[in-house]
């Protein structure tokens, strides 16, 4: 037996238990920041927090002095619309660019391409922010006649350019991880180019596809700062997009710093973490369960 057959013996299930470490390891920490957050809210919500009301109302007025209020239903809504919002802009576009850069571009295009979009993604959000504050306010003053420009649209357009590059990083990657002989094939039975887009590689990359979209979503219900300074963090249920709303993540950025520790407001706080993570979870699990039952198909 030689030294280097001896040495990839010793050495090859080491590796596998790094490997393996590295793993499990994820999952831990996904449970142990679940548990931290919980554990911080969950004497709150021992001691008899109304968890129907919690989800149901609008009203939050947590430094109320003779009624304290905890509803985050308007929190809930302001942070489902702009999401919704940015990914009805964000979906098609980023799905659209990606198309373009796989299929059409040049190589020389196509890498000048990604670079620019992995510089847009490498955009401090507290920047995009700025611009919502600022440009995007105005523009949306002047375009629609509005008294404030800090509303879901506004909300809503940043959301969508801070995802877009996301969107278009993984999915140009899953189209161009479609074989060639799937194109090769297509062509030789006479399909145009779209044929060939439509008919073989979105059904081919779908798995792929749908987890640039589920990542851009994350992003939107994720981001903190820049909904936080475009959205103009008023708690209401929005009734148009040029309504100011305030989502669930701004909320927890905005109080958790001056909540006294320990207190009510401080747990419900963490409760709405709890909440975000429990949305997550199920965005994750429809999307897999969508996934399993294309592959079926």
């Amino acid at each position: 037996m030689s030294l280097r057959h001896r040495l990839d013996t010793v050495t090859e299930p080491i590796i596998e238990r790094i490997i393996q470490l590295c793993g499990i390891s994820a999952i831990v920490f996904v449970f142990g920041i679940f548990f931290f957050v919980f554990r911080e809210g969950s004497d709150l919500l021992f001691r008899g927090f109304d968890l129907v009301e919690f989800l149901t109302s609008p009203q939050w007025y947590p430094d109320s002095v003779g009624h304290k209020r905890y509803g985050a239903l308007a929190l809930i809504a302001g942070t489902t619309s702009v999401t919704l919002l940015a990914m009805a802009i964000a979906v098609p576009f980023g799905l659209g660019a990606a198309i373009f850069i796989s299929e059409f571009c040049s190589p020389k295009l196509r890498e000048t391409f990604k670079i620019v979009i992995e510089l847009l993604a490498a955009i401090p959000s507290v920047v995009w922010g700025f611009i919502g504050l600022t440009l995007m306010n105005e523009l949306i003053i002047t375009l629609f006649d509005a008294p404030i420009g800090l509303t879901v649209l506004n909300g809503g357009v940043i959301l969508a350019l801070m995802s877009v590059p996301v969107i278009v990083s993984i999915g140009e990657d899953s189209l161009k991880a479609v074989p060639d002989s799937y194109r090769e094939a297509a062509e030789a039975l006479g399909a145009t180019r779209w044929q060939i887009i439509y008919r073989v590689l979105l059904p081919a990359a779908k798995n792929g596809l749908l987890a640039a979209v589920l990542l851009g979503i994350a992003r939107g219900i994720g981001e903190t700062m820049a909904v936080l300074m475009a959205t103009g963090h008023a708690v209401k249920i929005p009734h148009s997009v040029l309504d100011s709303v305030r989502t669930l993540t701004a909320t927890i950025a905005a109080e958790l710093g001056e909540a006294p520790v320990h207190s009510d407001h401080y747990q419900v706080l963490f409760l709405i973490g709890v909440l975000l993570f429990t949305i997550s979870f199920f965005i994750n699990l429809a999307a897999d369960l969508i996934i399993k039952g294309i592959g079926r198909k």
